[in-house]
């Protein structure tokens, strides 16, 4: 029996499920190729790089966030953003390779300047960095706590995670509008 074809949507998707099991790090083109029955060759018929398919993992990572608008409270923008986030393991790092080579959509960062009032393309790309940066850390902690690594401790910054991203949005909410002209 001929191999199965495979779309990109497939390759994404498979990509999605293989990071869940295995983390980014032991995410390679060979094991997902192994994964779908096909050559690691085979991939790059629809992606011409890992980065270009790593690109549109975290598109998918990020599918839930919502569509540039401005009714939406940045608040909600910025939640929504860090749940897709933690949806996926290691989903941080997956989005933040891709948004530092410039790579996929801009639909988290679109929809932070909607939420900002539009015109302040720096604080939406620094309040996105802090989402990541701030997703990433708690990424790193949950995976170090369930492998043993870590215990749970007065030194855990996890039980304080909401406070600190409230925080952090806010701050930048207030400096965005602080910024804004009069």
């Amino acid at each position: 029996m001929p191999p199965a074809r495979h779309d990109r949507h497939s390759v994404v998707t498979t990509a999605l499920r293989l990071l869940d099991e295995v983390g980014l790090p032991d995410l390679s083109m060979r094991r997902l190729a192994t994964e779908l029955d096909v050559q690691p060759s085979a991939l790059y018929w629809h992606f011409a790089s890992k980065q270009e398919l790593l690109a549109a993992v975290a598109d998918s990572i990020l599918r839930t966030v919502p569509e540039p608008d401005a009714r939406i409270a940045l608040p909600e923008v910025a939640r929504s953003i860090r749940d897709a986030l933690l949806a996926c393991r290691d989903g941080a790092e997956v989005v933040l390779s891709t948004y530092a080579l410039r790579l996929g959509a801009r639909r988290a960062q679109d929809a932070l300047l909607a939420a900002l009032g539009g015109g302040d393309q720096p604080a939406a790309d620094a309040l996105f960095e802090f989402i990541l940066g701030h997703t990433m850390l708690l990424q790193q902690r949950m995976h170090a706590q369930s492998i043993g690594a870590v215990a749970p401790d007065d030194a855990d910054p996890t039980p304080d995670a909401e406070a600190v991203f409230t925080a952090g949005v806010d701050g930048f909410a207030e400096l965005s509008a602080r910024r804004r002209p009069s």
